[in-house]
């Protein structure tokens, strides 16, 4: 998600204490070193415990932290799984504050992009050697490939969505947008861009339903321009040379253009304020034609608002009207090709100072494995409206129900027909260099562009400016 997309709501972290990676083994009995893919009852007696550092996944995914404990307890009598909840906004805090103490959980729910940064502390676990053929061989082979830096495994993922933009049916269709089409064939960004126009609404003067809103405070900082930038010809921050590919010409481009929708007037003035919960609301409200960034599970969400409307009990977020979401496809930029921004978040796992002994990495992969797979991800992902990634996800999911637009659903298929590879080619130190420049240099000038404190050009020149220092002259993208 991301993670990186996820869900709206911030769940308030609840208080406790983590015990550091390692676990603690009560015997030094012998465990199996290859757990078995069905997480079935281990064969030895050693007492372990095995922590995970959780975010909201989906809506209901915290509620049911209790139960996948019993659940994981109940398959392996001899193991504990202690969870310890997270909102969004506090997640990555929270793990770089374990992990510069030495002693972070042994698994957390993270984005994929993010595990370059801890390959480089040295602080995850590879499992390459651990993990068994039946677990690899559970997942779809793209999604596992997320998980992967370089030769190392570091992880189960949890889903494979895209990120996308979402709309209200009834102001595209007012507005004279064809949504079918679109989301069959996409859209350029001249055609988004006179679209988005079409959607605004202004009342007394004043604007009352922009065209296009996305949330670029807090957490959805980053994510409007990275989005973006997959479908700008740089479907990574490195080109297949691993030459550092911001300092292209169409990431200028890129800039000017997102530029113009506030100049337009089709997106507020104030974007650079609007962080996930509020660009929601706006939508549900009515305030926007067009939301972003969207992910699959938006049109679970807008259902439940539109039965809590329709129940009358004032549960339904204040002001909002019904809904029936769209999902659509972000328009390409700069006579680029479709390259969906791919989230692909799971369950990375986390060593401390000590290497692990055999039996816990084990215990841990053991654990990965359960919460990515069967039971618990057929019910997490179907709360997501997420596509199932492991067969026994899929087969778990076969019982149960879900509410789903079926143009929707075909819009996802074609949005993933040009998702953006995976890159475990990208050495972990570029990597952690391009997290670094993306913290300290992009995303504050990107708040001061659409702020419009800065210009597009003297963002673009920031950015090459700390390119060059990070990654040499020879470094980067020079077209």
């Amino acid at each position: 998600m991301k993670r990186k997309m996820h869900v709206l709501a911030s769940v308030v972290a609840l208080t406790m204490a983590l015990t550091a990676c390692g676990g603690k083994t009560e015997s030094n009995t012998a465990g199996t070193s290859t757990p078995a893919a069905s997480a079935s009852t281990s064969t030895s007696t050693a007492k372990d415990t095995i922590t995970a550092l959780l975010p909201p996944v989906s809506p209901n995914y915290q509620k049911t932290f209790e139960q996948i404990a019993k659940d994981f307890n109940a398959a392996n009598p001899n193991l504990t799984l202690k969870i310890e909840p997270a909102s969004w906004e506090d997640m990555t805090q929270k793990l770089d504050t374990q992990v510069n103490a030495g002693s972070p959980p042994d698994i957390a729910f993270i984005g994929s992009e993010g595990i370059s940064k801890y390959v480089q502390q040295g602080m995850v676990l590879d499992i390459t050697d651990t993990a068994t053929k039946e677990m690899v061989a559970d997942y779809d082979k793209a999604p596992l490939e997320y998980m992967k830096n370089g030769k190392g495994l570091y992880g189960f993922p949890a889903y494979m969505e895209v990120h996308a933009l979402g709309g209200n049916k009834a102001y595209l269709e007012k507005a004279g947008i064809d949504w079918k089409k679109v989301q069959q064939n996409g859209w350029t960004f001249d055609e988004f861009r006179e679209a988005i126009k079409k959607g605004v609404i202004k009342e007394n003067g004043q604007t009352s339903t922009y065209g296009f809103v996305f949330a670029t405070k807090g957490v959805a900082a980053k994510d409007y321009l990275g989005i973006m930038a997959k479908n700008a010809g740089m479907p990574a921050p490195f080109d297949k040379d691993l030459k550092y590919a911001y300092t292209s010409k169409n990431y200028l481009g890129l800039l000017k253009n997102l530029r113009q929708l506030i100049d337009d007037g089709s997106m507020p003035k104030e974007l650079s304020s609007v962080d996930a919960g509020k660009r929601w609301n706006m939508f549900l409200t009515g305030q926007t034609m067009i939301t972003g960034k969207g992910l699959a599970t938006f049109e679970n969400s807008a259902k439940a608002n539109n039965a809590k409307i329709t129940a009358n009990d004032g549960s339904a977020v204040k002001g909002s009207i019904p809904v029936d979401y769209i999902v659509l496809p972000a328009p390409t930029f700069q006579g680029a090709k479709a390259s969906s921004s791919t989230v692909v978040d799971g369950y990375v796992t986390f060593r401390g100072k000590k290497e692990p002994t055999a039996e816990h990495k084990a215990n841990v992969v053991k654990a990965a494995y359960f919460l990515a797979s069967g039971k618990v991800a057929a019910t997490t992902n179907n709360d997501l409206f997420a596509a199932h990634i492991t067969q026994s996800g899929k087969k778990a999911a076969e019982s149960m129900k879900i509410d789903r637009s079926p143009d929707n659903i075909i819009a996802v298929d074609n949005m993933l027909k040009n998702a953006t590879p995976a890159r475990p080619d990208i050495p972990s130190d570029l990597g952690a260099k391009a997290i670094k420049l993306e913290t300290e240099v992009i995303v504050p000038k990107f708040q001061g562009l659409i702020a419009g404190e800065i210009t597009a050009e003297a963002m673009y020149e920031a950015v090459k400016t700390a390119a060059i220092a990070a990654f040499g002259e020879n470094g980067i993208v020079k077209d």
